[in-house]
C-alpha cells in the first residue's frame, strides 16, 4: 500500500497544475480534448466536455488534469454511463451523493459539478493526512470517506487499489500530453 501512496505522490508532485494565463488554458484544453476524443470521437461533444471540465475546475478551483483524470476513470467520458451500483454520468455520482450535493447527476453539467465539488470535499477534508492526503482523497471518491477514515488511508480494497492506480496513469498521460 505504501508503494501506491509514493507512486501516486510522486506522479502529483512532478507537475504544478494551476489555471493561470491563456498559454496554460491553451495547453490544458489541448491535453484534455485529446483526452475525452480517444473515447469520444465527436468533435461537438469532446468541446463540451473539455470546457465544462475547465470552467468546474475554475469555479471550484481543483486541478482540471485531476477532474480529467478521475472521469476519465470513472465513466471513459461517456454521457450516458451507469455503474452496475447505481452510479450515474460522466463522473459517476451516485444519486444520494449528488442529492447531498444539490445537482441533477443526470445533467451532464451538474454531474461535472457535483463531481468537481465531491473531490473538492475530499481534498478537504484529507489535506492535513500528510504528502498522501491527494491519494487518500482519491481513494474516497471511489470508496467513500469513511472506508479511507476507518482504514487511515487508502482501503485494501481491489476495486479502490485499482482505481487510484488507475487515476494516477491517467494524470500522468494527461502531463505528459501538457509538457509535449
Amino acid at each position: 500500500m505504501k508503494l501506491l501512496k509514493k507512486i501516486f505522490i510522486a506522479v502529483l508532485m512532478s507537475a504544478t497544475i494551476f489555471i493561470g494565463g491563456e498559454a496554460e488554458a491553451v495547453d490544458y484544453y489541448s491535453a484534455i480534448y485529446q483526452t475525452v476524443n480517444r473515447y469520444n470521437g465527436n468533435e461537438v461533444e469532446c468541446d463540451w466536455i473539455t470546457r465544462a471540465i475547465l470552467y468546474a475546475s475554475s469555479e471550484y478551483q481543483v486541478d482540471p488534469i485531476l477532474i480529467t483524470s478521475i472521469m476519465e476513470a470513472e465513466s471513459e467520458f461517456n454521457f450516458h454511463a451507469i455503474s452496475p451500483v447505481g452510479a450515474i454520468g460522466l463522473m459517476q455520482l451516485m444519486p444520494s451523493t449528488a442529492a447531498g450535493l444539490g445537482v441533477n447527476p443526470h445533467n451532464p453539467l451538474e454531474n461535472i459539478i457535483g463531481g468537481t465539488i465531491y473531490i473538492k470535499n475530499q481534498l478537504g477534508r484529507f489535506q492535513d493526512w500528510g504528502v498522501y492526503s491527494v491519494t487518500d482523497a482519491v481513494a474516497a471518491y471511489n470508496a467513500g470517506p469513511g472506508a479511507v477514515e476507518k482504514h487511515g488511508g487508502v482501503p485494501n480494497y481491489s476495486e479502490t487499489v485499482h482505481y487510484v492506480i488507475k487515476v494516477a496513469n491517467n494524470y500522468k498521460n494527461l502531463l505528459n500530453l501538457i509538457q509535449s
